[in-house]
């Protein structure tokens, strides 16, 4: 393990420091023995610290706030840019950023543990606050002296928060809550404003905020619609801005529509917006489900405009380390293998806006004629049933021609060809017999 780089206050290392450590799955109601330690600290205090849990999330925002001198370690790359009490910090010089980078063969052991093995060494003494035995941190510690665990895990009680405040929460409460979440300030600097239970807190801050998911979601909108700069193009303009909004289950129909409507002069374009930590292999089930692309196509057939989807993968939704620009086409050819999706990746993660429209106007006669493909292939662009998957191979076994199946399934060569590639492809790869 190496520092690939730094940010603030250099310094910082050469104090003495203490490294805090949590386990994952940290219950709740252990929370008030974290944060009395957090209590106790002061400026001539020095905390090494990581990010990766709730816990530990919620712990440096209470360092920070605190304002306790705090060392945070990162893996590969510093993300949280436009967090508010961290740039606080940096700004008042109390504060250092430390991206590390693995140098190991990936046979030397997991790269959690390195990075907790390199810090450790670096560090004079540890504070714990809950340690699962059966975690990542456990065995680490092994050895170690200088450690002192907040929560004796053979002892302490695993009951919930006491609590006598059962009112109601008033508008004033909801405005402070609300003030102190989105400044960063993290669930205890609001538990010592509000009295409030941590349980009580969480509720509260998931029934009026958007959930991890929408909020991820809305953040990517954000960051997408800044790539448009529409402050500085008269000739942009954002028509409209689709809501997830949502009662329970219920969900307005339009909830399936692009993100974005744009108008650029005389032409219209929507823009759809999708962010993810990491791509699975299939895409098609998490990032690209066949009925949202129907639903994509029906609404670009309707309202005779393109469909382009902006991806983003991994960093932070404000901040993705790829972006990817897919006209809506060609999802389905790189579902299916046909197409690769790193050709549509950005350089650099570069989005030139002055590109994206010149080729919004000039693809906009040919790309959308999906009404008139329908009107010689009546199934183009729809999903395949197993039925019809089944009965493809059968025929094609038989010795149908192309022609024949493309009168049969009403469906053009290209996409004939490519099914049957992707269906026998698949028998072989996972050595299932060839249906009869």
């Amino acid at each position: 393990m190496q520092i690939k780089e730094t940010k603030g206050n250099q310094n910082l290392l050469n104090r003495e420091k203490t490294l805090f450590l949590c386990s994952k799955m940290t219950p709740i109601g252990l929370y008030g023995k974290v944060f009395k330690w957090t209590d106790s600290l002061t400026e001539k205090d020095c905390i090494a610290c990581f990010n990766s849990t709730d816990m530990e999330s919620e712990v440096l925002k209470a360092l920070l706030v605190a304002k306790v001198p705090t060392i945070l370690f990162v893996m590969n790359r510093f993300t949280d840019e436009n967090n508010i009490q961290i740039e606080r910090a940096l700004q008042e010089n109390r504060m250092l950023i430390v991206v590390l980078r693995r140098d190991e063969p990936s046979g030397k052991g997991a790269s959690p543990r390195l990075r907790n093995e390199y810090v450790l060494s670096i560090c004079q003494h540890v504070v714990c606050g809950y340690v699962n035995k059966n975690g990542s941190v456990f065995p680490v510690l092994a050895g170690q002296k200088n450690v002192v665990n907040l929560v004796d895990e053979t002892t302490y009680p695993m009951v919930a928060e006491q609590s006598n405040r059962h009112e109601r929460w008033t508008v004033a409460q909801d405005k402070m809550l609300l003030r102190m979440f989105y400044n960063d300030m993290g669930i205890h600097a609001i538990h010592k404003q509000l009295q409030r239970t941590y349980t009580a807190i969480y509720t509260r801050l998931h029934s009026i905020t958007l959930s991890e998911e929408l909020l991820k979601g809305r953040e990517f909108e954000d960051y997408v619609l800044s790539l448009f700069n529409l402050q500085d193009n008269d000739e942009l303009i954002l028509q409209e801005w689709q809501g997830d909004k949502s009662y329970g289950k219920v969900k307005a129909e339009n909830n399936s529509n692009p993100d974005f409507v744009f108008r650029y002069r005389q032409n219209e374009f929507a823009v759809e917006c999708k962010w993810r930590e990491k791509l699975s292999r299939d895409l098609s089930k998490d990032l690209f489900p066949i009925k949202r692309i129907e639903n994509y196509k029906h609404f670009s057939e309707v309202r005779h405009m393109s469909v382009t989807i902006i991806l983003g993968v991994g960093g932070e939704p404000c901040n993705p380390e790829l972006l990817y620009k897919i006209p809506l086409n060609d999802i389905v050819p790189i579902i299916s293998g046909n197409l690769l999706l790193a050709n549509y990746l950005l350089p650099a993660s570069s989005f030139d806006v002055s590109k994206f429209l010149r080729q919004e106007e000039n693809t906009k006669e040919k790309a959308y004629n999906l009404s008139e493909k329908r009107k010689q292939y009546p199934n183009a662009y729809k999903p395949w049933s197993t039925d019809d998957d089944k009965l493809l191979v059968t025929l094609h076994y038989e010795g149908r021609s192309i022609k024949e199946l493309m009168s049969i399934f009403k469906r053009n060569e290209g996409a004939i060809q490519s099914r049957i590639k992707k269906l026998i492809d698949k028998a072989n790869r996972e050595k299932f017999p060839k249906w009869k």
